[in-house]
C-alpha cells in the first residue's frame, strides 16, 4: 500500500457501515488521504470505537453519527449532520449491509427480500437524493456504490443480497446519467474482501473461505484498506472525473471464473 498523498484533501465524505470490514477500511484510506469522514454505522459501540481508533490512528476529522439506513429519516440526518459539521458532502459511499443468511430462493421470505431491499437499496437511494443538492450547487459530486460479483452472477443462496446489490448497480447506472452534466459522478465496486458481512457468511459455511480464495486468480481474498480502499480513493478523487457508471471489479480476477462457490442447500 502506498503512502498518503492528499488526494482527497479537503473532502468531506460520507461512509455508511464503516464500522467494520470494507467501509472501515475505506473510512480509514480517506482519512489518511485528508478526508473528513463520517461514519455512519447503526452499530453505536461499533461506530464509536470505529471513530475513536480511527481518530488516533490515522488522526483528522472523523465524526460518528448512529445511522440504520433502513430508516429514511436516520439517512437524511446523516447526510445533514456532514453538512452541518462540516459545510458539505463531496463523497458518499454506501457500503452498509446486513444480511439475512443463506438460504434456497423457494425459502426467501416476503421479510427478507424487504429487509435487503431496505438496507441494500433503499438505503442508498434515499442517501443520494440527500446528498444530491449539495454536490449539484457545488458543480462536483461522487458516489461510489459497493455491489456485489453475487448478484453479477447469481450466486446461489442469496437471492435477497443478489436483488439487492443488482437493484443498486442499476441505479448506479442510472444516476451517473442524469447527474453527469452537474459534475457529479457514480461508480459501482464489487470486491471480493474479507468484509464482514462475508466473514459472517463464512461462519455459517466455514469452506466458504477457503473455497472463495482458491478460486480466486490470485490465491486470496483482498485487504479492505490496501486492496478496496486505494480503489474507492481513486473513484473519490478529481482523477474519476470522467468515469461514470462503471463497475470496477475489485477482486483479484475471481469474476474472471464466473461462479467462485456454491454452498450445499438441500432441498429439504
Amino acid at each position: 500500500m502506498t503512502g498518503p498523498t492528499g488526494r482527497l484533501a479537503g473532502r468531506v465524505a460520507i461512509v455508511t457501515g464503516a464500522g467494520e470490514g470494507i467501509g472501515r477500511g475505506i473510512a480509514r484510506r480517506f482519512l489518511r488521504e485528508g478526508a473528513k469522514v463520517v461514519i455512519a454505522e447503526y452499530n453505536e459501540p461499533l461506530g464509536r470505537a470505529t471513530a475513536a481508533e480511527l481518530e488516533a490512528d490515522v488522526g483528522g476529522d472523523v465524526r460518528f453519527v448512529l445511522t440504520d439506513v433502513s430508516d429514511r429519516a436516520q439517512v437524511v440526518a446523516a447526510v445533514n449532520t456532514a453538512k452541518d459539521e462540516f459545510g458539505t458532502v463531496d463523497v458518499l459511499v454506501n457500503n452498509a449491509w446486513s444480511g439475512g443468511g443463506l438460504g434456497r430462493a423457494e425459502r426467501k421470505t416476503d421479510a427478507q427480500l424487504d429487509h435487503a431491499l431496505r438496507v441494500g437499496f433503499y438505503g442508498p437511494f434515499w442517501a443520494m437524493q440527500a446528498a444530491f443538492p449539495l454536490m449539484k450547487a457545488q458543480g462536483w459530486g461522487r458516489v461510489v456504490n459497493i455491489c456485489s460479483l453475487n448478484g453479477v452472477n447469481a450466486h446461489v443462496g442469496s437471492l435477497d443480497y443478489n436483488a439487492a446489490k443488482e437493484a443498486l448497480r442499476t441505479l448506479t447506472r442510472t444516476a451517473a446519467r442524469e447527474w453527469a452534466p452537474y459534475g457529479v459522478v457514480a461508480n459501482v465496486i464489487c470486491p471480493a474482501a474479507r468484509s464482514a458481512a462475508f466473514e459472517r457468511l463464512a461462519q455459517q459455511d466455514p469452506a466458504l473461505l477457503a473455497g472463495a480464495a482458491a478460486m480466486n486468480p490470485m490465491g486470496r481474498l483482498g485487504d479492505p484498506e490496501a486492496d478496496i480502499g486505494g480503489v474507492a480513493v481513486f473513484l473519490a478523487s478529481e482523477d474519476a472525473r470522467y468515469l461514470t457508471g462503471n463497475t470496477l471489479f475489485v477482486d483479484g480476477g475471481s469474476h474472471i471464473n464466473g461462479v467462485s462457490w456454491a454452498p450445499e442447500l438441500p432441498e429439504s
